[in-house]
């Protein structure tokens, strides 16, 4: 009685949380099936049949589907013969970027009796990716009066490979005045430095050319050059300098285009020419600059486009600080974008049944699953339905739910219902979405036909004539068509010959799906007075007895 109290109480929601159900895998690690990208569409990955236990016809039978969360249908059931096959050639780096592993979840759905098994498939990179310089041209100025061993850094080249295919080494063409120092970031990038060996002097060599190279891990390896251009310049003492060689900053993902993230400053000892400073990207990337705009004379950074959590979280930009006599510093600004509760939660369906018999057990009338892209609290999802309905929403895994009946429905109080399915998020301000499902109800012969008395007594004249209309009784049928509503009419109980006194009978229905036959049982003499003569009779006219509702 309680549990019963408490849960007409309670709200019926469901936290994001996905809880065990059925015979569904939610703590089992995921199935795992591996392929190099740019494989050709229709290879064969594994046979699901043989991986889950199931003969092949029971794929088959028990409705088995393939859900992708990303709504990317790279994979192919043959239900026939339990193959999962590749349904189109993919791309690595279009799917993951430079995340590694590159790894695609997916779900194989089975509804009867409903299953969840997760699947991961894990995406290989090949070396189909040479480095690449932005600029194909690098220009350098250098003062004459730079000592042997200064450091000059150069501009980065972009692999998209992953891995052991990615950039891994830079070379530069023999010369007599410069090596390839190869500096790691820390974060699994690398950056090429051009060291100098002995002192230039600008009268003997005003400019040099070299050729840069980058070189990835492939095997064989994929190369990319560009043309380094250094031009001896004559003296400027002082380089320009950043107050902070690191400005961390952070801007929320609905920041309006044009605003303000943050200021930079250099300061530059000299005079004239040589102490004017202007700012610049340092080789930015092209997201950097659809992103972001830089003042040249304030070094202000304005936003230029939109930000977005859910697609970059940190942006890392190089910002160059250059004098007029060619000499520059550089300093980096990280941008941390924050998330805000920016989308709504999505309610997928996977199933729906519909019309439901009535009388049934519990039933699985609906099976959907919630994605709301926001993270943290603004990601999370609480379910729920009406509080004045016979259904229950039950949590499965990955995010998946069931709507179950709590209780055998009845078609003759309720032919259908409308159910509201509400997901809001706990960010703030709180976000919600509404799915609407109609639920119809099938009818089942449950309702026999019913008179309105158990009983029914009759009066018959005596001396009455063959065929003579006694009376009448009904009866209803509470169930729809084929079994119900009974037609409703009129049986007529007649006298088939001449009666000496007046009967009472009782009227049964007998039968059932979908029979209506009555039959007239036991005759009882009733205690009358005796009749008089025909013209007594003539006097009181022969009545009829019309019983019903």
């Amino acid at each position: 009685m309680e549990a019963g109290v408490e849960r007409a109480v309670q709200k019926r929601q469901v936290l994001f949380l996905c809880v065990f159900l059925g015979m569904s895998l939610a703590g089992a690690e995921p199935l795992r099936y591996f392929v190099a990208e740019e494989t050709e569409r229709g290879a064969f990955l594994t046979n699901l049949a043989k991986d889950l236990g199931l003969g092949v016809g029971e794929l088959t039978a028990r409705g088995t589907r393939i859900i992708s969360d990303q709504n990317m249908q790279f994979l192919l059931l043959n239900s026939l013969t339990g193959d999962l096959l590749l349904k189109e050639k993919l791309d690595r780096e279009e799917l993951c970027g430079p995340r590694e592993p590159c790894v695609l979840p997916f779900q194989l759905l089975l509804e009867k009796p409903f299953q969840i098994f997760r699947a991961e498939l894990w995406v290989r990179d090949i070396n189909d990716h040479s480095p690449v310089f932005l600029d194909r041209e690098i220009s350098l100025k250098i003062l004459e009066s730079a000592t042997p061993g200064a450091a000059f850094l150069l501009e980065s080249a972009q692999d998209s490979d992953v891995g052991t295919n990615s950039l891994s080494n830079y070379t530069i063409s023999p010369n007599a005045y410069f090596h390839i120092q190869v500096r790691d970031s820390g974060e699994g990038n690398i950056h090429p430095e051009l060291v100098l060996n002995q002192v230039l002097d600008r009268e003997d060599i005003p400019e040099l050319s070299l050729t840069l190279t980058a070189l990835d891990g492939g095997s064989p390896p994929r190369s990319g050059t560009a043309l380094v251009r250094i031009m001896v310049v004559d003296i400027n003492d002082n380089a320009p300098e950043f107050v902070q060689s690191l400005y961390k900053v952070q801007a929320p993902e609905n920041s309006p285009v044009g605003s303000m993230v943050v200021s930079v400053s250099a300061r530059d000892l000299d005079t004239g020419i040589n102490g004017e400073i202007a700012y610049a990207f340092f080789y930015a990337t092209e997201i950097i600059l659809k992103t972001f705009q830089l003042n040249p004379t304030s070094g202000n950074l304005y936003l230029k486009g939109e930000l977005d959590y859910e697609a970059i979280q940190t942006y890392t930009l190089t910002i160059q600080a250059k004098d007029g006599g060619g000499l520059s510093g550089k300093c980096t600004v990280v941008v941390e974008v924050t998330d805000v509760n920016d989308n709504q939660p999505e309610l997928l369906l996977s199933s729906l049944t519909s019309p439901i018999a009535e009388n049934s057990p519990e039933t699985v009338v609906a099976v959907f699953r919630v994605r709301d892209r926001d993270s943290g609290n603004n990601g999370k999802t609480v379910c729920s339905i009406q509080d004045d309905l016979p259904f229950l929403l039950k949590p499965s895994v990955e995010s998946f739910y069931t709507l179950v009946t709590e209780k055998p429905l009845d078609r003759e109080r309720n032919t259908d219902y409308n159910i509201t399915i509400t997901v809001t998020d706990l960010g703030t301000p709180r976000l919600k979405t509404e799915y609407n499902i109609t639920l119809l109800v099938s009818d089942v012969n449950d309702n026999a036909p019913a008179f309105t008395k158990t009983s029914y007594t009759l009066f018959v004249p005596e001396n009455n004539s063959p065929a003579l209309h006694i009376g009448s009784v009904s009866a209803t049928d509470r169930c729809s068509v084929p079994e119900g509503p009974f037609p409703g009419h009129l049986v007529d109980v007649s006298g088939t010959g001449t009666l000496s006194q007046s009967y009472q009978y009782e009227v049964c229905l007998a039968g059932g799906s979908g029979t209506n036959e009555f039959k007239f049982l036991k005759p009882i003499i009733p205690r009358f007075l005796p009749q008089n003569t025909g013209r007594e009779v003539e006097e009181n006219p022969p009545f009829q007895n019309n019983l019903g509702f």
